[in-house]
């Protein structure tokens, strides 16, 4: 569907429908629920159903229910989903990329939320913080430096994208930035674009042997900021460093270079439409390790305490002395999954973010079309 879908490893179109997945292209194409026009689904009692109708592949319809947007996003619970029908999108006259470092991930991100509010129609806005833009660059043999990264891309005419980029290097450099290059040439711009989507990869470079846990949030653009520096802060007073020493430089990974600490608990994200993940690489043999990724992915989602940082909020210290503080995702506004889904993992989350009535209503939903329980048994409800 032109350059909407931008997938990461193995995803598959109607796989990525039942997660109302997205990718790098989202933030200018929208994620995969506005692109699906029609689905063809296979209900628990084995009927065929198209959810627009048989051979309607109409891009907008006031007729009945809309029962493509509730199959988009359903894991997998109402249905198998076998065929879609998507919404195709030209493809652009022309297309730049560029990598963009910066002082700090707020500022990176500060500059996101301008980008978007001065109307540049990026096509791709992508986030790498410090350890993700290190892990990327020696993955992928690119010569980044290890600092706070957006990645970006420009579609547009050739008239049109020299204005485009005018306005982006102006907002990088008011937060402290610098353009390193812009890459119009396809291999370049694919060569920037692989590094990127071998982030997991990357990530697990960092402490071979170990498993990767990837976590996702999604906020409003406004609260992006505080977000994303909170949770980086987090990361860190949870001790989810994970330190694994590694000889490197800015060139690659290179015998006799200095013993150098690297965290292992690198953020990546769409922070064009306000989703980002962390990537968490730890050691499942270690019950005290394990403890601390799971109580960190329940604060990104909803309620955390901080240490020490946050004494003297307004909420007031806890009987240890911990600050409660309402941040991340839910707290803001946002969503406890932007793209990955609920599962097993986010079910209670998903209590919170959409309420009883919420969730009594989806209730009644999966027992209309699956009285047995027979798609996805105990997955999101």
């Amino acid at each position: 569907p032109g350059p909407t879908a931008d997938p990461g490893a193995d995803a598959s179109l109607c796989g990525m429908a039942a997660t109302g997945a997205s990718g790098t292209n989202a933030v200018r194409y929208g994620t995969m629920r506005p692109n699906v026009l029609n689905l063809r689904v296979v209900l628990p009692d084995g009927s065929l159903l198209h959810t627009a109708g048989p051979g309607r592949s109409a891009r907008k319809s006031a007729a009945g229910y809309d029962l493509t947007s509730l199959f988009v996003g359903s894991e997998g619970t109402l249905g198998f989903l076998t065929q879609a029908t998507l919404r195709l999108h030209p493809l652009p006259e022309a297309v730049v990329s560029a990598a963009c470092t910066f002082p700090s991930v707020r500022d990176a991100v500060g500059c996101t939320v301008q980008v978007l509010q001065a109307a540049v129609p990026v096509a791709r806005i992508e986030l790498l913080d410090e350890v993700m833009a290190g892990a990327c660059s020696r993955y992928s043999h690119l010569e980044l430096p290890e600092a706070a990264m957006l990645f970006l891309e420009l579609h547009g005419s050739q008239r049109g994208l020299a204005e485009q980029q005018q306005q982006a290097e102006e907002l990088v450099q008011l937060h402290g930035g610098s353009v390193l290059s812009w890459a119009q040439a396809p291999e370049e711009r694919e060569r920037l674009w692989a590094a990127r989507h071998s982030a997991w990869f990357a990530a697990l470079a960092l402490r071979p042997g170990c498993q990767g846990y990837s976590t996702d949030v999604c906020v409003p653009i406004s609260r992006l900021p505080d977000v994303v520096v909170e949770t980086q802060r987090d990361l860190q007073d949870s001790n989810l460093t994970g330190e694994h020493h590694h000889r490197h430089s800015l060139l690659g990974t290179l015998p006799g270079a200095p013993l150098t600490p690297i965290p292992t608990g690198p953020m990546v994200g769409h922070v064009g439409d306000g989703n980002f993940h962390c990537i968490l690489v730890f050691r499942a043999d270690d019950p005290e390790e394990a403890q601390r990724v799971h109580d960190f992915t329940e604060r990104l989602g909803r309620w955390g305490c901080s240490t020490s940082r946050a004494r003297g909020s307004r909420y007031g210290p806890t009987d240890d002395n911990h600050v409660p503080i309402p941040r991340r995702a839910l707290a803001a506004g946002g969503t406890c999954t932007g793209e990955h889904g609920v599962g097993l993992g986010k079910r209670a989350l998903l209590r919170e973010e959409r309420g009883a009535v919420g969730l009594a209503a989806m209730r009644r939903i999966k027992d209309a079309l699956d009285p047995l329980h027979l798609m996805n048994p105990g997955k999101v409800l």
